[in-house]
């Protein structure tokens, strides 16, 4: 076969996925292009590259499809470049640190068929933060993280399930009037609760993992993205300052994700850090950012990164935060537009919740 038409291929395999996901529909088949956008770039600029070696200056068809390579892996950089460490910081780095003022937060989907438990176990008991999520959680996860974990977790919300949409959550801080919310379905909880800082201060905190775009899930996003929608609006009209944190199963970089972000009004530990890829962990060369820790602007970073491997798909994230509302004015995030508002409420509109108190 001659390569010719093995560059066109090659070329309109890479324009035609960059072009997907600005189809305006929510199925999965559709949905799942926004999240292998780092290996898409990659495969773009190689196919540009190579095509540009093989340019023939007599023949039209060859510079439409430079042109149009080029095109795609501009805005292919363009999209994921706020997640590399080359771009400025959304979360600033924290200035005045001091124990009464830090609190950390460790996040992990743990797999719920993962039996080697101890892994999780021995990286929280290292890394000892304030608040631990845990997630895929059924009984025995429970049994044996309760079990395990010291006794200055005495403050937690735990709820097992074993559709793996369980969620266990434990806290050194105290957490005020903490809430199961069953937003979209009766099966796949979230956590509200407020938390006392060590300063005394109270801040509200928002745990999620809604079900992904995939067929043995849901096949469409509409579910993931009616509980994103709801928590934002949540967020933005919350009189304390916020922390999100959960599997998304959504990636940073996803037009969900970032109008999420534009209405909740929080900022991203990941822009202007880098990428810190915690699914697939299983697949070094298929990963992406699924799980997260959003933040309102009085907080800043004190570390921020991906616990050790726990053998589950995913990595931990963990980060230690600075609680500074003094300086929240100089990464004050931007108001919502109308139009950022009214889609978040229309895709929110489903919405019927479902509350357990703790």
């Amino acid at each position: 076969m001659k390569l010719r038409p093995i560059l066109h291929i090659f070329a309109i395999i890479a324009i035609v996925l960059t072009l997907i996901p600005f189809i305006a529909v929510d199925y999965w088949w559709i949905r799942i292009f926004d999240f292998p956008h780092i290996q898409l770039t990659i495969l773009t600029f190689t196919a540009l590259v190579v095509y540009f070696m093989r340019f023939r200056i007599n023949q039209p068809r060859d510079y439409i499809f430079v042109v149009a390579l080029a095109a795609c892996f501009v805005y292919q950089v363009l999209k994921i470049y706020p997640y590399t460490a080359l771009a400025p910081l959304e979360v600033m780095d924290a200035t005045e640190v001091s124990e009464e003022r830090k609190i950390s937060l460790y996040t992990a989907n743990v797999l719920q068929k993962n039996e080697k438990k101890q892994a999780l176990i021995d990286d929280i008991l290292e890394k000892a933060p304030d608040l631990i999520l845990l997630l895929e959680t059924n009984t025995e996860w429970m049994r044996t993280v309760s079990q395990k974990l010291p006794r200055e977790y005495a403050h937690k919300v735990e709820i097992p399930l074993d559709n793996t949409y369980g969620m266990l959550l434990y806290s050194k801080l105290p957490l005020i009037n903490p809430e199961a919310f069953y937003m979209v379905k009766e099966d796949i909880p979230s956590i509200r609760s407020k938390v006392v800082l060590r300063t005394g201060d109270t801040i509200q905190l928002f745990t999620l993992h809604p079900t992904p775009p995939m067929p043995q899930h849901n096949p469409k996003s509409s579910d993931r993205d009616a509980e994103m929608m709801k928590t934002a609006n949540l967020s933005r009209e919350s009189h304390y300052p916020v922390i999100v944190l959960g599997d998304l199963n959504d990636v940073a970089w996803s037009n969900t994700t970032k109008l999420f972000q534009n209405v909740g009004e929080l900022l991203d530990l990941r822009k202007g850090r880098g990428f810190y890829n915690t699914f697939n962990a299983k697949n070094a060369l298929m990963r992406w950012p699924l799980d997260h820790i959003f933040v309102s602007e009085e907080f800043r970073v004190v570390k921020f990164g991906l616990g050790a491997s726990i053998h589950s798909d995913h990595y931990p994230a963990f980060a230690v935060l600075n609680f500074e509302p003094e300086g929240a004015a100089e990464q004050r995030p931007p108001r919502p537009s109308d139009a950022q508002l009214k889609d978040a409420k229309e895709q929110a509109s489903g919405v019927q919740e479902v509350i357990i108190d703790f």
